[in-house]
């Protein structure tokens, strides 16, 4: 299964591109805007777009739809898989065009209702806020067909252009920020760029130049796979019946995700200028890390478990995925560590002001607390859908997202954004502990972490406490650049320190 290894370093070297990318845009973000009321808007318009990908082809679709795609093409035909993508992908633009409407007609309830997005913004806030989101809606329905697309690819085990796409993305929403935001243009080197000076709304029109390059660039690949777009849609066809089988309580558990990050910035709105911004920055900080390791990891291996499943194969499938918990926790708990002792001078490139540096690093790394958490549930839910057993993913969301709504009511209030932070990381720790207890019990040879998750630890204590030492000498760098270089070099001291201890998994990682 050497193809897993593989898939899961082209989604993990374009996922550094992209995130590297990302964190250049977002560094610039903040450097123009700061921590503003008009930048809190910005990250509360995308709250209910972001609602409707999720839900019909961000994740909803994309994890119900790849095991029956993945099943056509094992026993069935590649004509068959395509009549059934085309189908799906008619019933997607339908239903996200339908939701676009409503929600554009709807905007201003959404926005002001007390259970809303952003009821503590004021008029003239949430009045911006109903326009960029109704904006936001176009990139919407490009995203919902592109996320069609990569599920499509995935399923036929390719990985390359997917992987490619959210870095165009992240070069049009650049365009974005570089040009199209600015009140004056960027100096880069002799050259000025040229800039149409029209502020937060030219970062949305960034993001759908985006959206239209990450749909784009996929087309060429599904040409080559020979997919064929056909005007038709049977709701009763067994293929489109079994994906919206699949995909109802996918639907409901990505609502339950996404109810949490609508909670969050109806906490933040409440609270200060700039904790919806800390927020997102926050989440980023901690995203890098488990994108590149977590969600590579479980794309690339759903394909596989689900062609696992449909041979049979038990023995197969419970492997993959105990290699795979084991490689997760032996580079996510570190990771997690020297990222959280190491974060003040990455957050201090945003060119905050002291107070707002403090509490971008504090919500980072109540973040970070929950990163394993993130990272365990791209692999225990897909491994579920793997087996088509959509109910128990739902089943732990909900709880997750009862608890979160619980914990964050109760820390927001006395934490601030860091609270409401932390209230994530355990809601998704709850839900992380209990789809694995039940995969555990199902698994006849158990998970067997004991040897990895040990190790881990030792060797996570002793690169962290090393760190940890070298950052708080006496002497450290002046200058922003230095100190950025020197707590890299000391980060890379204490990763090294590290990788004696958790060397088997890393050889296992190749060798799926």
């Amino acid at each position: 299964m050497k193809h897993i290894a593989r898939s899961s370093l082209i989604i993990s070297v374009f996922a550094v591109s992209e995130k590297l990318l990302g964190a250049i845009r977002h560094i610039i973000i903040g450097r123009v805007f700061g921590l503003s009321t008009a930048l809190d808007v910005f990250n509360a318009a995308n709250n209910i777009p972001d609602l409707i990908f999720a839900l019909i082809s961000g994740g909803a679709l994309a994890l119900a739809f790849i095991p029956v795609l993945s099943e056509y093409l094992e026993e069935k035909n590649h004509t068959a898989a395509w009549d059934l993508f085309s189908q799906i992908t008619n019933l997607v633009f339908i239903v996200s065009a339908a939701l676009s409407i409503i929600v554009a007609i709807f905007a201003k309830q959404l926005v002001a209702w007390e259970i809303g997005i952003a009821p503590g913004f004021d008029a003239a806030q949430q009045a911006l806020v109903v326009d960029l989101m109704r904006l936001n809606l176009i990139a919407t329905l490009i995203f919902s067909l592109a996320g069609l697309a990569i599920a499509g690819l995935q399923a036929n085990q390719h990985f390359l252009w997917p992987a490619i796409a959210p870095t165009m993305y992240d070069i049009g929403a650049l365009v974005g920020v570089l040009v199209l935001s600015p009140e004056t243009g960027f100096q880069i080197g002799s050259i000025t760029l040229p800039t149409l000076q029209l502020g937060i709304h030219g970062l949305v029109y960034g993001t759908i130049l985006g959206a239209i390059l990450f749909l784009g660039v996929q087309i060429p690949a599904l040409i080559h796979y020979k997919f064929k777009w056909t005007p038709a849609l049977n709701l009763r066809d067994p293929g489109v019946k079994k994906v919206l089988r699949l995909m109802a309580p996918r639907v409901l558990t990505f609502f339950s995700i996404q109810l949490i990050f609508i909670t969050q910035d109806n906490l933040a709105s409440r609270l200060p200028t700039g904790a919806v911004t800390a927020l997102v920055y926050g989440w980023l900080f901690m995203q890098v890390p488990e994108t590149m390791i977590g969600t590579a990891l479980g794309k690339a291996i759903l394909p596989t478990l689900s062609r696992q499943i449909t041979r049979g194969d038990v023995q197969e499938f419970q492997r993959t995925f105990s290699s795979a918990i084991r490689i997760i926790l032996s580079l996510i708990i570190p990771s997690a560590v020297l990222l959280g002792i190491g974060i003040r001078p990455l957050v201090a490139l945003l060119n905050f002001d002291a107070a707002g540096t403090e509490l971008v690093v504090w919500t980072s790394r109540a973040y970070l607390t929950g990163m394993l958490a993130h990272a365990l549930i791209e692999i225990a839910a897909r491994t579920f859908y793997a087996q088509q057993k959509a109910l128990i993913p739902l089943a732990a969301t909900v709880l997750s997202t009862l608890t979160f709504l619980a914990a964050g009511v109760i820390l927001a209030p006395r934490l601030g954004a860091p609270g409401i932070g932390l209230a994530n990381s355990l809601a998704f720790s709850l839900e992380a502990v209990l789809l694995l207890v039940l995969l555990y019990r199902s698994l006849p040879q158990g998970l067997q972490i004991t040897s990895t998750l040990t190790r881990t630890l030792i060797g996570t204590g002793l690169g962290g406490g090393v760190s940890y030492l070298l950052l708080h000498l006496p002497i450290r760098p002046l200058s922003l650049p230095l100190d950025i270089t020197f707590t890299m070099g000391v980060l890379l001291v204490g990763g090294g320190m590290v990788l004696p201890f958790i060397w088997r998994e890393l050889k296992d990682l190749f060798a799926l």
